[in-house]
């Protein structure tokens, strides 16, 4: 039988100064990054800043988009070593690390001590967490952690070992104070404007089609009477050309339908060879929502025509009653005149 070299020797006797729960954790850290296929992605990451303590953070793939924070996010939120006691600071353990101390047990609810297993999720950059894996704890666990520690140190419970802990946990309390911890974690990874994004994919999908139909008239006559009052210009039902300015006019109609409608009904309209429109946006708004609301919102525009004096005093209307998404009084826009009238 060939001899063990000192290096194998070295590696039998750390193993065997392991204890069984370090052994299992080892174990199944293997397992995991052999088989890691089922554990959610992290779809954004960032640092937190909260009281001054910079804290790793992660949006995961999971059915709720759970906002965690690595494990030794929360050891340096509480003032302890980022690695805990006994471990790599990324082990498995059916307790958290920063809840096992037996003088914090009274403090710890049933409903707590169930949510603090550890959360394994695949990290955007491989290279971070144990075999590639990330170990982390809902975010918002922190504020409830924090508690625990407060109240500990109020009833004079904590040991001296961790008194320092529990006055960093009231500190990072009030450094809490009016922040939602998940609005926090969105911010610090950029999670909020993707929010944003998918709503708004949301009410593009809910309002533009994928194909154009074939025409229908949505802008009527009635509409452009009431322009052609407002502004004092003589109207000629017969005629059909009208000032480009008409087309920017109408285009403003569309910013007061949904945000982001007339940004992507214009980018899919076809165009020519010179970039003009051949197609009108109402081809593209959708039988269940597009133009049932467009229809209402017309009804609404014109009803505020006739009630105007002239073109000022409506547009005065038009931003009392049907604002532009996204701000509070109507901002100055960009005249596009090759867009023809609907």
């Amino acid at each position: 039988m060939a001899s063990k070299t000192p290096q194998s020797a070295g590696g039998i006797a750390r193993k065997n100064s392991l204890t069984p729960a370090e052994r299992s954790a080892i174990a199944r850290r293997a397992a995991l990054s052999r088989h890691n296929h089922g554990l959610p992605k992290a779809i954004a990451e960032g640092e937190l800043v909260i009281g001054g303590v910079v804290l790793s953070c992660a949006v995961l793939d999971d059915e709720h988009n759970t906002r965690v924070l690595t494990q030794n996010a929360f050891l340096k939120a509480i003032g302890r070593h980022p690695f805990a006691s006994g471990g790599t600071g990324s082990a498995i353990d059916e307790t958290a690390p920063f809840l096992r101390a037996n003088n914090l047990k009274p403090f710890i609810s049933e409903e707590l001590e169930r949510s603090t297993t550890p959360m394994l999720y695949l990290p955007r950059n491989p290279t971070s967490g144990a075999g590639g894996i990330g170990y982390g704890y809902s975010a918002t666990l922190l504020p409830e952690v924090c508690w625990v520690y407060q109240d500990a140190l109020t009833a004079g419970k904590l040991l001296k070992s961790q008194v320092h802990i529990g006055e960093a946990a009231r500190k990072f309390l009030k450094a809490l104070t009016n922040y939602a911890i998940e609005d926090l974690v969105d911010e610090a990874t950029g999670f909020a404007d993707q929010k944003k994004r998918r709503a708004l994919d949301k009410i593009i999908e809910k309002y533009v089609r994928q194909d154009a139909q074939r025409w229908a008239l949505m802008f009527d006559i009635e509409f452009y009477r009431q322009i052609y009052r407002l502004n004092n210009w003589v109207f000629d039902p017969a005629k059909t050309a009208r000032p480009g300015v008409i087309g920017t006019w109408t285009n403003d109609i569309y910013d007061r339908l949904a945000p982001g409608v007339r940004p992507e009904l214009q980018r899919r309209v076809r165009r020519n060879a010179k970039g003009k429109p051949t197609q009108k946006l109402t081809q593209y708004l959708t039988d269940e929502d597009g133009k049932p609301e467009m229809k209402r919102l017309l009804e609404g525009v014109i009803v505020a025509m006739k009630l105007s004096s002239d073109w000022d005093d409506f547009k005065l209307k038009l931003d009392m009653l049907y604002p532009k998404f996204g701000t509070t009084l109507q901002l100055p826009y960009d005249p596009i005149k090759s867009l023809p009238a609907s």
